[in-house]
């Protein structure tokens, strides 16, 4: 199968809601990046009463935005699909003005414990002060006046991961596991390769005809382009094996093979992916390293 093709036009109309589809809208934070795109998407679902998806990063024009957009109706509740801080710091000044009950999988958290002398290199990008007021378990429902959203769990970019089903409307609100523009940073420890795919393997048996990322505009064709992106990552495993198989030992060699087409400033990044790669195929036995895991270590075929 081919690799899927990611759709890089998108308007973010800073500073305004944009109608989705019906009884959805957007309002996009403009926190431009190499990992956020043209900022954070939040989503407010609704009419008459609202539910907010991922009120985003802590910024003063995309409150005063959300605000305008809310436009005096009541929000019932703040949903929350991860805790890095593009998505969900927001939450705590929304919740203040309206009086919302927040939601998500719960609090940050790693995909595995830090190992001694590791450092997570996105612990600045984690909101560890968030809690939220409802913790929502895998199928969970919630409902408003004309909406319902059914927790979605999906762990891998981070722990605690959470999509979220509009019923009855076949619209999956997908956060940062699936979006249009670019594959999502899966970076030990916060993120787990292995959990990622299991998750990427939980959406492509739904029936979902919209995706709504938290970055970028919707995935139109889920049924075609989740398959293409479970593709393309076990293209980039097998990638990592071919390195192995080919004696290269460190990550760092293996970036630059793998990556050979990329800026380097990304390498950081990419790194990061191999080795969350890496994490798994070790778990699985097809590779062996000289210790655990890590950025710093030699590897051999398993």
């Amino acid at each position: 199968m081919e690799s899927p093709v990611f759709d890089l036009a998108f308007e973010p109309a800073y500073g305004r809601a944009v109608p989705v589809v019906s009884g959805i809208a957007r309002v996009t934070a403009e926190n431009p990046g190499p990992f956020t795109f043209f900022g954070t998407n939040s989503y407010l679902v609704g009419t008459s009463s609202l539910a907010i998806i991922d009120p985003g990063p802590e910024d003063e024009a995309h409150y005063q935005a959300l605000m305008a957009a809310i436009g005096g109706r009541d929000v019932t509740h703040i949903f929350v699909s991860h805790t890095h801080r593009d998505h969900s710091p927001l939450a705590r000044r929304l919740q203040a003005a309206t009086g919302a009950v927040t939601a998500g999988q719960g609090p940050h958290r790693p995909a595995r414990r830090l190992r001694d002398g590791e450092v997570n290199p996105f612990a600045e990008s984690s909101d560890v002060d968030f809690v939220p007021d409802l913790a929502l378990g895998d199928g969970e429902r919630i409902a408003g006046d004309g909406w319902s959203l059914r927790a979605v769990l999906t762990p891998g970019h981070t722990a605690n991961h959470a999509a979220f089903a509009l019923e009855g409307r076949e619209i999956l609100l997908s956060g940062d596991h699936v979006m249009a523009w670019s594959t999502s940073i899966v970076a030990p420890p916060d993120g787990s390769m292995a959990n990622y795919m299991a998750s990427l393997d939980k959406l492509i048996t739904r029936e979902d005809a919209l995706l709504l990322p938290g970055h970028g505009g919707p995935v139109r064709e889920p049924k075609t382009f989740l398959p293409a992106l479970k593709a393309h990552r076990l293209g980039r495993e097998r990638a990592v094996l071919a390195r192995v198989a080919a004696g290269d030992s460190s990550i760092a060699e293996m970036v630059k093979a793998i990556y050979h087409d990329t800026d380097p400033k990304l390498y950081g990044a990419a790194a990061l992916s191999v080795l969350a790669h890496i994490e798994d195929l070790v778990e699985r036995g097809e590779v062996a390293a000289d210790g655990p895991p890590s950025l710093a270590a030699r590897y051999r075929p398993g």
